[in-house]
Parts: C-alpha cells; sequence; structure tokens
C-alpha cells in the first residue's frame, strides 16, 4: 500500500499502482504494454473499492462482466523507476451498455504525464454476450468519475 499523497485533480480519481523491476523493457524503460496492464489494475482497484471484483475467477456483480472495444495510448515520458505511479482516471461519458474512460499515467506526484489515452468498455450479458444496462449502482458510482466541463465564461 501507498504513503503518497495523491496528487489533487479536479475530477476523476487517482489510484497508485507499483512499477516493478520485471516492467521495464531493456533499453530500461517501462515496457509500451505495461501501460494497459497499470490502468487495469488501476480500474480494477476502483471497482473493487465499490464492491465490483472477481473472486474464484467469478464476477462478484454482473457489471464487473465487460470487455474492451477500444484502447488508445500515447506515450509522453518513459518512466525510469521503480515504485509508485499515480493512474488519473475519468469517464468522458457513460451510456446506457458503454463507458468511455480516459486516463493519464503520472509520476507520484503528479507532475511528469508517462502516457494518456482513452479506453472503450462494454457491459455484456453473461449468458447472451450481447450488450446489457448498467445497473442503478454502477451507474451511480461511475458517475463519480465523469469528466463534467465547465461552460465558457
Amino acid at each position: 500500500m501507498t504513503t503518497a499523497i495523491a496528487p489533487a485533480v479536479e475530477y476523476g480519481h487517482i489510484e497508485f499502482v507499483t512499477v516493478h523491476f520485471d516492467d521495464f523493457d531493456p533499453m530500461g524503460v517501462v515496457h509500451n504494454n505495461r501501460y494497459g496492464l497499470m490502468l487495469e489494475r488501476a480500474l480494477a482497484a476502483f471497482w473493487a473499492s465499490h464492491g465490483h471484483s472477481f473472486q474464484g475467477g467469478r464476477p462478484t456483480t454482473s457489471d464487473t462482466f465487460n470487455v474492451v472495444k477500444e484502447f488508445t495510448i500515447t506515450y509522453r515520458t518513459p518512466i525510469r523507476t521503480v515504485g509508485d505511479i499515480a493512474v488519473h482516471l475519468w469517464l468522458e461519458s457513460l451510456g446506457g451498455s458503454s463507458g468511455v474512460y480516459g486516463f493519464r499515467v503520472l509520476s507520484a506526484d503528479g507532475t511528469t504525464v508517462h502516457a494518456e489515452g482513452r479506453r472503450v468498455v462494454v457491459k455484456l450479458d453473461q449468458s447472451t454476450l450481447r450488450p446489457a444496462p448498467w445497473s442503478e449502482e454502477s451507474r451511480a458510482i461511475a458517475e463519480t468519475l465523469l469528466k463534467h466541463t465547465r461552460p465558457a465564461v
């Protein structure tokens, strides 16, 4: 568990994840495929703290059964050290059965942006594998992540 203080953000949530030695490539920087894993771990920790996780290889709620439809990432500054990093995550939009996450991978103090991108997920019905609506409980949790844009002054 981290003792770092989360950087202040205007919207969304900061989740800390740990960079390990085996995350590095032969050039001494975190391998590009690890960034998706860092985001996955941050999202899993956020949702688990709200009762949505996996136990015994099975989802604990129907809303945990969702798939990634799209994932894009832009790399900014390589991560070159082990230890905690901050993942800033938020929802750009929340549909009936989908959600569009935005994210930034930051230094633990929030001063360096290592990567940023978006991830689109779709909730599926476990028996039909067709899109299914989010529960009201999950929608309420997800709405706390929504990025609200302020009107121009």
